[in-house]
């Protein structure tokens, strides 16, 4: 039995050393060496500071910026700490409220903006912190922004098309644009 015992002993630390030690530390190892970035967060960043990830969707409320969708993280929105959809279902008066609520607002926001409002604008992802639209959600809101800036819709349109994402592979995914780096994008092009 006490034989037994140590043999189990050694392997539960060999076992312990090799998956809960060695092995992580290789792997983020190699991620940092291979993935640099994206091993550090894909964190963004604009005039010398981190302003966001390009994971992490944000809020962005002023009519200069691009809107992306909303968020049910946290109390407030886009908590990257309490990353979580709603869980609210299609017979849910809160969330029946909710999307009435949005679709008002962004129809007196964007009163130019080219038919009814992208389904994406009014709806959250499964995280509640999404950082991407689709081209149509964010070609969408470009009188808005145009607008606000000063700048005419079509330049604007032309910042957007530059940020759409292809297909990962060409094959996953849908077509996209980030959100966050459209917005930083359009500030350094069209001045505060």
């Amino acid at each position: 039995m006490k034989r037994e015992f140590w043999i189990a002993a050694r392997m539960t630390l060999a076992t312990l050393l090799v998956t809960g030690i060695l092995y992580p530390l290789a792997v983020t190892g190699a991620a940092r060496v291979l993935f640099p970035h994206q091993a550090e967060g894909s964190l963004v960043r604009a005039e010398g500071r981190v302003v966001g990830s390009e994971l992490i969707g944000q809020s962005f409320r002023s009519a200069r910026y691009f809107q992306g969708r909303p968020s049910a993280a946290g109390a407030d929105g886009y908590d990257a700490g309490a990353s979580s959809g709603s869980n609210l279902g299609p017979t849910s008066k809160k969330l029946c409220d909710r999307v009435k609520s949005d679709l008002e607002r962004l129809q007196a926001e964007n009163p130019n903006a080219p038919g009814p409002v992208p389904i994406e604008l009014v709806t959250a992802s499964g995280s509640g912190l999404d950082p991407h639209l689709s081209p149509e959600g964010a070609l969408w809101q470009a009188p808005r922004v145009a607008a606000a800036r000063g700048v005419s819709v079509a330049d604007v349109e032309a910042v957007v098309e530059q940020h759409i994402e292809k297909r990962t592979w060409g094959l996953l995914g849908e077509p996209r644009v980030n959100v966050l780096l459209l917005n930083l994008d359009l500030d350094r092009r069209f001045a505060k």
